[in-house]
């Protein structure tokens, strides 16, 4: 249902000029990010899809009947900084070529970049004469929270929560002793990196910590065939609509059951939210993309034996989750009072929940992009770079900033019934197997699966 709707009703093929440099630069980041072949069969595969992309570049000029200037200005920024993506980090795979076929990949790597700048230069030339960005209305917003996620909410509803949690998490954040601990400082910190590699073993170290605890209060079972979690640089083509990285589960049908997080450059004088966050305490973001969020959640559901749920992937409940974990370890003592690391954890459900009141109003058409930002700005807490970002996020995937704390306030409801239901025999960490067991379905089936009450789900169909 959900390809179905934004097929219908955004209709990005011919609206988000993104869609063709994504699928350039997602064709070579493929091959980079995970060793599934040798380095020479990798780099025989780059060539042959380099060798279509001018002619996919061609496909999207014809394709682009009324491309929104929002998402074309996107489109440049990508295509403006993929060359590094090209020219570096895919030229490490070509060491084992033969002089003809690292020939051969040169030629067709520079006539792909060729392509796609002149395609960037096009993109440009026509900025000014670009619709601009137009939402897609409250019925359809709708339509989607009732038949795309099975949420008893309509989009009224979801923006009343975000405004909720918001307020909450503000009022959260001024009870500290010292409120500016919500703010990210690395230079509090009494272990800061010293550079990139030792940004990255920081992370390492702390995911060790992380296990240990989650295994000490027996919070989750962490199954034998769970893999390693890993932590990766993100390529600069990624960074403007994804200013904090992003997560790589294994593949469902992967025999390799590794995992690995893309996180930015490290600079400590980073005015980034999210590295500035990184540097001074990475567990919060670590648990959220880690154990015991996406990559303990994924992993599990990909062992399932029942197909359909197998390859469910509801992203309220994927997200809900992460950003439920992120809480749950600082309410289960992971982190010392009144520290830095629990003004991380709520200053992260406060420009989550802030990430509500934009997607819900860019798409409803009541704001306009400019105020997404600030409200990012004002609301959120965030730096003006990462609340671009994060508006720009919202912009071009539309209902994806609601998973966060709607999936959350949908856990905390259940695991309210849930201990009510269970009374002497409750247990937080059987709680957390219960619900993870049965794979990324919309909360208010797996309520009906915990809770034998199928009442929300039936809310959310009628």
């Amino acid at each position: 249902e959900r390809v179905a709707f934004f097929d219908r009703v955004m209709n990005f093929v011919e609206t988000d000029p993104q869609v063709y440099v994504d699928e350039c630069s997602n064709s070579i980041f493929s091959l980079l990010k995970k060793e599934y072949d040798t380095p020479r069969n990798r780099s025989l595969s780059a060539t042959a899809r380099m060798k279509l992309m001018p002619a996919l570049m061609a496909q999207g000029k014809r394709n682009l009947k009324k491309p929104v200037r929002l998402y074309a200005q996107l489109a440049i920024d990508s295509a403006r900084s993929i060359d590094s993506l090209f020219k570096d980090s895919l030229m490490t795979l070509a060491r084992d070529l033969s002089p003809a076929e690292k020939d051969e990949l040169v030629k067709s790597r520079d006539a792909a970049l060729s392509a796609i700048h002149s395609y960037a230069d096009w993109l440009e030339g026509r900025l000014s004469s670009m619709v601009a960005f137009a939402p897609m209305g409250e019925e359809n917003y709708n339509y989607l929270l009732k038949h795309a996620y099975l949420l008893p909410l309509d989009a009224r509803q979801v923006a009343m929560l975000g405004e909720a949690e918001l307020a909450r998490y503000r009022a959260l954040e001024s009870l500290l002793p010292d409120p500016s601990l919500a703010n990210p400082d690395p230079s509090r910190s009494k272990n800061i990196p010293a550079d990139q590699e030792a940004f990255l073993k920081a992370y390492e170290r702390r995911q060790e910590e992380m296990i240990n605890f989650l295994k000490e209060k027996k919070l989750v079972t962490l199954p034998s065939y769970l893999g390693p979690f890993s932590i990766r640089q993100l390529p600069d083509a990624f960074k403007p609509t994804s200013p904090g990285g992003f997560m790589n589960p294994p593949g469902l049908y992967d025999k390799d059951n590794s995992g690995f997080y893309f996180i930015p450059t490290y600079n400590p004088k980073s005015n980034n939210f999210y590295i500035r966050a990184a540097i001074e305490d990475p567990r919060p973001i670590l648990g959220h993309e880690g154990i015991p969020g996406h990559f303990l959640q994924i992993s599990i559901a990909n062992q399932l034996k029942n197909e359909i749920r197998r390859q469910q992937n509801d992203g309220v409940f994927q997200e809900g989750w992460a950003l439920y974990g992120e809480e749950m370890l600082m309410r289960t003592g992971l982190y010392p009072d009144n520290s830095a690391s629990q003004g991380q954890v709520l200053r992260l459900s406060r420009y989550r929940a802030a990430r509500i009141g934009v997607d819900v109003n860019l798409h409803t058409g009541r704001w306009t992009f400019e105020q997404a930002v600030k409200y990012f700005m004002e609301a959120g807490g965030l730096d003006r770079e990462s609340a671009e970002g994060e508006a720009a996020g919202a912009a071009t995937s539309p209902s994806q900033k609601i998973h966060y704390m709607v999936g959350k306030w949908q856990i905390m409801r259940l695991l309210g019934r849930y201990r009510d239901a269970q009374g002497a025999k409750y247990r937080l960490g059987a709680f957390h197997d219960e619900l993870i067991k049965n794979g990324s379905l919309p909360l208010s089936v797996v309520e009906w699966l915990l809770l034998d009450d199928p009442s929300t789900l039936e809310q959310a169909l009628h």
